[in-house]
């Protein structure tokens, strides 16, 4: 059997979860070779843990599976054009093109997502739309072989759902069952519309000051897509 190529492609700020969740359960599908990169191979910085020896992004030289994760650093990675153009070079070769949380505003930057249904974090939604994107709501979304996932966890939802494709649904509820993912949360406020008014509130001050600097990048960035 060929291998399976999967693709992490890693920046500074991102959030480790993201990947990780998705990194579990893809490397357990079918002859599966899954890389994790960084531009030059620098070591990456997330959430306190620090992830060395990756491959150079530049170097690698193509993937069947690509899965762009989000996090606080997607603010200057979707405006960094080296590593935006390495992203939409494997995106052009790929089966299946992913992204985790704000990664489908990487995905987006790259010019991908133009006319597309897209998911990304609850909080970051109306950054999409500078790029023509068709923002849902949904968990996971698929529009053609672009799959993108809510914030954080959903990578693991995401990641299994490409898995039922790639390997069918009874090999997916396997990987489901060998990692024994049957969330039960301890609070039902995972989303804004469920959790309390008084935790959204507070959540929703804590990323204001966020917000004005994102939808800056995401409008240049957008921008850069224009033809001269």
């Amino acid at each position: 059997m060929a291998e399976f190529v999967v693709v992490f492609p890693l920046y500074p700020g991102v959030t480790q979860l993201d990947f990780t969740g998705p990194h579990q359960v893809f490397s357990r599908l079918p002859a599966a070779k899954v890389i994790a990169a960084s531009m030059g191979g620098q070591d990456i910085e997330a959430d306190g843990l620090v992830f060395a020896k990756l491959a150079d992004l530049a170097k690698v030289e193509r993937c069947d599976l690509i899965c762009v994760p989000g996090g606080l650093g997607t603010t200057d990675a979707m405006l960094d054009e080296a590593f935006v153009r390495e992203v939409r070079r494997l995106a052009a070769g790929a089966t299946y093109v992913t992204s985790v949380c704000t990664g489908s505003l990487i995905l987006a930057a790259a010019g991908l997502l133009a006319g597309k249904r897209a998911a990304t974090h609850w909080a970051w939604r109306g950054l999409l739309e500078p790029f023509g994107a068709i923002v849902d709501e949904a968990r996971v979304v698929r529009d053609g072989n672009i799959f993108t996932g809510g914030g954080v966890t959903a990578g693991i939802d995401l990641a299994l759902t490409v898995a039922g494709e790639v390997a069918g649904v009874d090999y997916a509820q396997g990987v489901q069952l060998g990692v024994e993912y049957a969330p039960a949360p301890p609070f039902d406020s995972g989303r804004p519309e469920l959790a309390p008014p008084e935790v959204l509130a507070r959540v929703q001050r804590a990323m204001a000051p966020l917000s004005q600097g994102r939808m800056a990048s995401a409008e240049e960035a957008a921008r850069r897509l224009q033809p001269a």
